[in-house]
């Protein structure tokens, strides 16, 4: 292959990453367009945290059961359109959520915004196998996983920023104007996320032998499970810190409100930091488990020590950031787990419903956060959802221990039977 065609190859990996990145980053934003808004929303609809939380409940519900059925959609009709369209719902969520004057107007707003969300991971992880290059893939991962911290991060600060300098409505036109000038550029780009089959960069993987069944065949994946739980359990976590950390800081530690809204903002600049780290640690590690294990003890024992109340006020935010830090250099390996363990048995014609059931989980987790610990913020208990946090972490960790070693003990049983 000639010096020219090198390049250009890696001109199109770069710019297929950069866009499903940037798509990605902006899904993420939008997690964030309404928890910022709580301070507002509660006093303007007189709110209790439960009720607020519900609003994210309804988001991820949405999008968890959304999320399982694009994977389908993305796998018949092609990425590349499945993703324009979650952009424009985002983007009419925001319209919604700015013109809303009761409870149920924001619950509809929450609802179209699941809409859109649901699509991301299941395209996303098919544009980024079927278009990128094998040698690329695992920054193509990294990056796609930095960018949607660095989304979450920015929109926590810009949602609550335009809220206190002007409305909670002025900060819900900004991020519809985020939505829409984002699908301004993947249209303009269209011909960048081409996905057909003629398009891959390389020719489709065929299924593994004897993994025939039909399209619901990965259902019967002991990994794809595996996955789903362990996707289920970290991210309910992150909901605790996502709909909760500026209250939960503020009663424990006595922040102002806007110093506590920053602990949320450290943890995700934290967690990008991991990211970024996570990205060499997982390929340099080929047992995700070495990675993931140690990454979430550092996070769980850390939100155990600000759970006790005794960290000085000055290491609250670093505290936030490295339990982000943790969680973060964990998120690498965990997409590599995905794609070792799962998605190698049916082929690349099936990366949209993998993808797409898999990463469900987290959204049932963010779903079923808020209802189990926005009741004991309702109750005054603010320790408890930290010590929550810890305790799912471990849940984590011990399960991908399990999940790592069941996987070494089945590659020594094989080397032993072809010895």
């Amino acid at each position: 292959m000639s010096a020219a065609a090198i390049d250009a190859g890696k001109r199109r990996d770069a710019e297929v990453i950069g866009l499903v990145a940037l798509a990605h980053g902006t899904s993420h934003f939008f997690h964030l367009m309404l928890p910022p808004l709580f301070p507002w929303l509660m006093a303007d609809f007189s709110l209790s945290y439960t009720q607020a939380g519900f609003l994210m409940t309804m988001f991820f519900v949405v999008s968890g059961i959304g999320q399982a059925l694009a994977g389908f959609v993305v796998d018949r009709v092609g990425a590349r359109p499945v993703l324009m369209f979650g952009i424009g719902t985002l983007a009419v969520s925001g319209l919604l959520l700015a013109a809303s004057t009761s409870y149920a107007g924001l619950l509809l707003a929450a609802t179209v915004a699941g809409v859109g969300n649901s699509i991301f991971h299941p395209a996303d992880f098919a544009l980024l196998n079927r278009r990128v290059s094998s040698a690329r893939l695992g920054h193509a991962f990294s990056v796609h996983g930095l960018t949607g911290n660095l989304g979450w991060a920015v929109g926590s600060v810009v949602m609550a920023g335009v809220a206190a300098a002007s409305t909670w409505r002025s900060a819900a036109l900004v991020a519809a104007l985020v939505g829409f000038a984002v699908l301004a550029l993947l249209v303009l780009r269209r011909h960048v996320l081409a996905d057909s089959e003629s398009a891959f960069v390389a020719p489709a993987q065929k299924a593994a032998p004897g993994s025939a069944g039909g399209s619901l065949a990965f259902l019967g994946s002991g990994a794809v499970w595996l996955c789903f739980a362990f996707f289920l359990i970290t991210t309910g976590a992150f909901g605790v810190l996502q709909n909760y950390a500026p209250a939960i800081l503020h009663n424990v530690y006595a922040l102002a409100v806007p110093v506590a809204t920053l602990g949320l903002t450290a943890y995700l600049l934290g967690s990008a930091a991991g990211m970024v780290v996570g990205g060499f640690a997982g390929a340099r590690f080929a047992d995700s488990d070495f990675v993931i294990a140690p990454a979430l003890a550092v996070s769980a024992v850390t939100a155990l020590l600000l759970a006790s109340g005794m960290a000085p006020s000055a290491l609250v935010l670093p505290l936030m950031a490295l339990i982000g830090f943790g969680v973060g250099l964990a998120g690498p390996s965990r997409d590599l787990l995905v794609r070792r363990a799962a998605t190698a048995q049916f082929g690349a014609t099936a990366y949209g419903r993998v993808y797409g059931f898999v990463y469900s989980g987290l959204d049932v987790g963010l779903a079923l956060s808020p209802l189990v610990f926005g009741p004991m913020l309702d109750a005054g208990r603010y320790t408890a959802p930290l010590v929550g946090v810890a305790v799912l972490q471990v849940a984590a960790l011990l399960l991908a221990v399990t999940v790592g070693s069941g996987t070494r003990r089945l590659h020594a049983k094989g080397s032993t039977a072809g010895a």
